[in-house]
């Protein structure tokens, strides 16, 4: 599996074994919405900041397709669902592996909203997908959320650590869920997956520290990255923001020195 482990190291820093990845597959679920209406300059911002990977959707990648600056994995989301449709949580395939492969993709993913009415459907495709990605060599980042119907809590530290599980067991590569509030919850998440886990960024929120506290967290916890977009793409300084929560992934600084860079002209935009 030669091309796999080659591929993964495209999306997982090799001399760290971590990973900073921004996600703006959101265009498809939210339309175009502030920090991705151009595609070329959001990726731009991201990878000069040291984003290890991007997850787009298949007609992106053209859009966004850089001819210079710093390398930049790519993901390619293979499901999708909008904010618009009665069962927004239901997901559906809207590429495929070999799609992505023409693409020239480094990994795809999957998104599954357990505890939905539709789970059924969209286990049989991550399961699919997986078997489809393994015979291709290509990574598969599952995104695996307690969404649904029997959810009263998508972030209950039980429900997220199902969740983990389950995309390790049905044949993700790497797998992303939620964070569950404390480094003590989340390592019982990790520790319960046998393949890298990284978090959610998860809506905006109202602090870059608040921002910074989760990533800190995850990584105490045991956490192999992030996967983070909107908490990113959104802030004020993208590039900056990305390097301040790789400083944590990558350097295991500090909340505060994280904190101090980003208010500092360290690293502005030329």
């Amino acid at each position: 599996m030669i091309g796999k482990e080659i591929r993964l190291e495209r999306i997982i820093k090799r001399d760290t074994g971590k990973t900073v990845v921004v996600p703006m597959d959101h265009g498809v679920s939210s339309g175009p919405i502030p920090g991705i209406t151009n595609m070329k300059e959001a990726m731009a911002q991201v990878a000069d900041g040291g984003a290890n990977a991007v997850v787009v959707h298949k007609g992106v990648v053209a859009a966004g397709h850089r001819k210079s600056g710093p390398d930049l994995g790519l993901i390619v989301h293979l499901s999708g669902s909008t904010s618009l449709s009665p069962e927004p949580n239901a997901k559906t395939l809207v590429c495929t592996v070999e799609e992505a492969v023409k693409l020239g993709a480094d990994g795809v993913s999957v998104h599954v909203n357990i505890g939905d009415s539709r789970e059924q459907e969209m286990l049989t495709d991550l399961g699919n997908v997986a078997h489809t990605a393994s015979e291709w060599g290509m990574p598969l980042l599952a995104m695996i959320y307690p969404r649904g119907e029997r959810i009263k809590d998508e972030f209950d530290p039980e429900a997220v650590k199902h969740a983990a599980r389950l995309g390790a067991e049905l044949g993700a590569d790497v797998v992303k869920v939620s964070y569950t509030g404390s480094p003590e919850s989340f390592r019982g998440v990790v520790e319960g997956s046998h393949v890298p886990v990284v978090i959610a960024g998860g809506p905006k929120m109202g602090s870059d520290r608040a921002i910074l506290e989760m990533v800190k967290g995850a990584m105490e916890a045991g956490a192999t990255g992030v996967s983070i977009g909107r908490n990113v793409f959104q802030h004020q300084n993208p590039t900056k923001m990305v390097a301040a929560v790789s400083m944590i992934v990558h350097k295991n600084a500090t909340v505060d020195e994280a904190l101090d860079y980003l208010s500092s002209n360290q690293g502005e935009q030329r």
